[in-house]
């Protein structure tokens, strides 16, 4: 106990370098009346419209034609008042105002998140078509249940088309906190502002990047470990101007990409291509293409020859 305490002791200078190490470096923290977004909150929130478009699958399950009514209007009230304050804060977080939540940002903030509810049926549509493409891609797939309950692809692209529609709204930050957590959670990254199509299937998942002016047909499949992402910035780049600038691949109609491939800059793949796994490109193919590596070369013999 007597070293313990003595350890203790040095605790108020660890304190104090560390308050002064806050004035010295301003950049990684928001100390004062700066209001920002929760990621924790924003967390909370994606579960309440997945509740609103998969009911009985998230959420309560006892949810039948006596107390739908109800039930989804607690949770649309619940997800009203959370996305309001959400964006609110991402409102603020680009704000001139130097203090807490302006009645400017909360009316907003209000506006905003009613322009999104009522884009969930156009959403539930949309994500509907990606469940179709799903089942009818997937022989592993045994019934529409196992891909809403447990495909991280399919929760990704749910997350994905909520933080999308957010995104063309102009809120900032916030869409880009909710496809890092559906990041976190599948091992999906999408960045918000990429524009994918309908019937969009990802199967497996796990590794695939798809960057922020990506943009992709309808009835496009990719499996696990695919990039389609930008040239890397060289050092001497205009950063600035590279931000509002065309950085990543279009992939056309009814293409496939299959495992670890990689697509870079601003190729286009043609509608009806198929690119095989563990593909470089950085051109643009023609539709109708077929893009392989080389077969490995195989050599026969005994075990230990």
């Amino acid at each position: 106990m007597r070293g313990n305490k003595h350890v203790r002791a040095r605790m108020p200078d660890v304190l104090n370098s560390i308050l002064d190490n806050y004035k010295k470096i301003d950049t990684l923290h928001k100390v004062g009346p700066h209001t920002v977004p929760s990621r924790s909150a924003i967390a909370t929130l994606l579960e309440e419209i997945e509740t609103i478009f998969y009911p009985g699958y998230v959420g309560r399950q006892d949810v039948d034609a006596a107390n739908i009514t109800h039930y989804i209007g607690e949770r649309l009230d619940t997800t009203f008042r959370l996305l309001s304050e959400q964006i609110a804060k991402s409102l603020r977080h680009k704000c001139s105002s130097e203090h807490a939540l302006c009645d400017s940002c909360i009316h907003r903030g209000e506006q905003q998140a009613m322009t999104f509810l009522a884009k969930i049926p156009t959403l539930r549509n949309c994500l509907a078509g990606d469940l179709d493409a799903a089942f009818k891609s997937d022989p592993a797939a045994h019934d529409l249940d196992e891909i809403v309950f447990c495909y991280p692809g399919f929760k990704a692209i749910t997350i994905y088309r909520i933080a999308h529609e957010l995104h063309e709204q102009a809120i900032p930050v916030m869409p880009r906190i909710m496809t890092e957590y559906a990041h976190s959670e599948t091992g999906i990254d999408i960045h918000p502002g990429a524009k994918i199509g309908r019937r969009f299937f990802i199967d497996h998942g796990t590794g695939v990047v798809i960057g922020e002016t990506t943009e992709i047909g309808n009835n496009v499949r990719i499996y696990q470990g695919v990039t389609l992402g930008a040239i890397s910035v060289p050092r001497t780049a205009d950063i600035e101007a590279l931000r509002t600038t065309r950085r990543h691949p279009t992939i056309e109609n009814d293409v496939t990409i299959y495992a670890e491939a990689t697509v870079l800059g601003t190729a286009r793949i043609g509608k009806g291509s198929i690119i095989g796994g563990n593909v470089w490109l950085t051109e643009s193919i023609p539709p109708g293409s077929r893009i392989m590596n080389e077969p490995p070369l195989l050599q026969k013999g005994k075990a230990g020859e």
